[in-house]
């Protein structure tokens, strides 16, 4: 998929910070938490909601009323007359719905936002009824913990990260250094009172009268080298541990995405962040960690590119597995792989884990003065998802 005239304003990408699982967002809707982040990005950055064109809403754990979840959200924001689809692919729902916006641009239909929520604490137990069943009873799905447990392969989603770890020889060692590194990068996100993250980051305030309020992401240890080297494999000879992959999240994240014309008006001339092309990939079952490289490639082919043209790359890495692997298949260093951190370290909320990292790549190519940036990762059914930017003064 390649895109000719669809852009992001510079500066209005953003993302809230992220919390732990079960912790200070736990009992917050993820609908409530997507209108308060979204209110208060669009407030911050002076557009007016009721002069946006369409809404794309990414979720995949289902709230009360969600059923409605677009047209709602978009009157709680301000914006009654706006409304628009709703998006679930994983962690591939970010890209998913930046996707579906690009289209809505590129075919007439104006300034598109671009919502992502989810709150995988406390997430739903479902009832499907039976009638013909044993005492009618009902069969039941618990949404968050099954669907991580269990997806359409048969095995659970470490299984995939060990048997990519085993086809590519990724050893313990590598994994434990990879994940230090990833942490030792987030570090550079805080300094200087979190310089970088102030950039794109909206704090949380849910609530009137007893506000919930998270102005920091939550829940994150630095790695040590000595406390790393002493975990267990969580599976019996296996490479990962509970440092090296990532850990549920809740969270909010958005942008605007419109021409290329009009992202420079709302800039205000800060510059704007051309959406070039999007690509998607399925690997062998069992293989997900693989699939963020053939989609990122298939990007890079739809924008004329290759590799050698990138100069930064984000990554949605559940497991250290998938960065070791993306490097040693494409060349591309790791070094130079999520320079402020990663979902390895800063969490998972699954629908807007990729646009933090998106934001967070855009920041960075903001920081260089400009330049081409790939975002890719894995999603459930071994998928991948990839979006090319470039971003220009």
């Amino acid at each position: 998929m390649r895109f000719a005239d669809v852009a992001i304003p510079a500066g209005h990408a953003w993302s809230s910070p992220f919390a732990k699982w079960q912790g200070t967002l736990a009992d917050v809707s993820s609908l409530d938490l997507a209108a308060a982040v979204t209110t208060r990005a669009l407030a911050d950055r002076g557009v007016d909601p009721a002069s946006l064109d369409g809404l794309v809403l990414g979720w995949t754990i289902p709230q009360r009323e969600v059923f409605y979840g677009a047209p709602t959200l978009a009157g709680r924001i301000g914006a009654p007359g706006l409304s628009g689809p709703m998006l679930a692919q994983a962690c591939a729902t970010s890209v998913a719905a930046l996707v579906s916006a690009a289209g809505a641009v590129t075919a007439g239909a104006g300034t598109q936002l671009v919502v992502l929520t989810d709150r995988t604490s406390n997430g739903p137990t479902l009832l499907y009824p039976q009638p013909k069943a044993m005492g009618g009873s009902p069969a039941t799905e618990t949404w968050v913990v099954d669907s991580f447990g269990h997806p359409w392969t048969g095995q659970g989603m470490l299984a995939a990260g060990e048997t990519v770890a085993a086809k590519h020889g990724v050893t313990r060692q590598e994994c434990d250094e990879l994940t230090l590194l990833r942490s030792e990068q987030y570090q550079r996100a805080l300094a200087d009172d979190r310089a970088f993250q102030r950039r794109y980051q909206v704090p949380v305030s849910v609530g009137a009268k007893r506000p919930v309020t998270l102005d920091a992401d939550e829940g994150i240890r630095p790695a040590v080298a000595e406390e790393i080297v002493k975990l267990g494999p969580v599976v019996p000879d296996g490479v990962l541990t509970f440092a090296s992959q990532t850990h549920p999240a809740d969270g909010c994240a958005g942008a605007l995405v419109t021409t290329v014309e009009r992202a420079r008006e709302l800039s205000g001339g800060a510059g704007v962040v051309r959406v070039l092309s999007a690509g998607q990939a399925r690997v062998a079952k069992a293989h997900m960690p693989e699939a963020p490289i053939p989609a990122a490639l298939a990007a890079l082919a739809a924008a004329g590119l290759s590799i050698d043209d990138v100069d930064a790359v984000t990554t949605h890495n559940p497991f250290a597995v998938n960065d070791l692997v993306f490097a040693k298949e494409t060349g591309f260093p790791l070094e130079r792989m999520n320079a402020y951190g990663s979902s390895l370290i800063f969490g998972h909320p699954q629908a807007p884990t990729g646009m933090r990292s998106i934001a967070e790549l855009i920041e960075e190519l903001r920081l260089r003065g400009g330049g081409v940036g790939l975002f890719t990762g894995c999603a459930a059914g071994d998928i991948g998802a990839a979006l090319v930017i470039r971003v220009e003064d």
